[in-house]
């Protein structure tokens, strides 16, 4: 594999082109940002931490039939994936209330949902990332039903796979994001699965293990990150 010229730099990852023009080079910054880049900050080994913790989630969820893009960690830091067509849209599973939930639902947070809640994004800077219903999504043309139908199958499938999986290790899976890419004809799960795109709640003493803990200022962010590559992969 041989390292291509600069394709895409983000908030917290950089992709590169590769020699195999069906695959791409990430590379997981230590680089935190929130409320849509408003606060910006370093989380010092995030990058080696996340691109750990994705390639772990990524292995899981192949071994049980959700194909994603994942094709092999190659260092620290660099992961080799699929060339994907992205979808511009961000899949949100909420099991428990958080974050924007608690203002739009008036309810306290970490209650308790009676089912799975799926939320869908427009990955838009500029517009803040909105809220969409399929019927938006299907004017703009960003997918069609039967892909939202697949994607949002997918995504509760994962939900369903994780919660068990965090379960074991004391953790409660509050929500997460999720976004999908277009390969030879198929809709496949990519990008990352980390504390930065998902929420992670100690079982019983409720601490938070995600960039919650950047986002409010509670101080302990690099161990928080460690603590749950601790425990799924030791």
């Amino acid at each position: 594999m041989i390292k291509g010229n600069l394709l895409y730099e983000g908030k917290a990852k950089t992709v590169f082109e590769t020699d195999n023009p069906n695959e791409l080079l990430v590379y997981f910054k230590d680089d935190a940002t929130a409320f849509n880049g408003e606060k910006h900050g370093t989380i010092e080994g995030k990058g080696v931490i996340n691109n750990k913790l994705s390639e772990f989630f990524f292995k899981q969820l192949k071994d049980r039939g959700i194909k994603n893009h994942f094709v092999e960690k190659v260092g620290e830091r660099e992961m080799l994936v699929k060339k994907l067509d992205m979808i511009k849209l961000e899949v949100v599973v909420r099991n428990f209330v958080a974050g924007s939930l608690v203002k739009r639902l008036g309810l306290e947070e970490g209650t308790p949902l009676t089912v799975p809640i799926v939320e869908y994004y427009y990955k838009s800077d500029e517009l803040g990332d909105p809220m969409l219903n399929r019927w938006h999504i299907m004017a703009l043309d960003l997918a069609k039903i039967d892909e939202l139908n697949q994607m949002e199958h997918v995504a509760l499938s994962v939900n369903t796979i994780l919660r068990d999986l965090l379960r074991a290790k004391n953790v409660d899976l509050i929500d997460f994001k999720l976004e999908f890419g277009r390969f030879d004809g198929e809709v496949l799960l990519a990008d990352e699965i980390s504390p930065d795109n998902c929420r992670f709640w100690d079982t019983v003493t409720h601490e938070k293990l995600d960039k919650d803990r950047f986002r409010q200022d509670l101080g302990g962010v690099v161990e928080a990150y460690q603590e749950m590559l601790q425990r799924l992969t030791l």
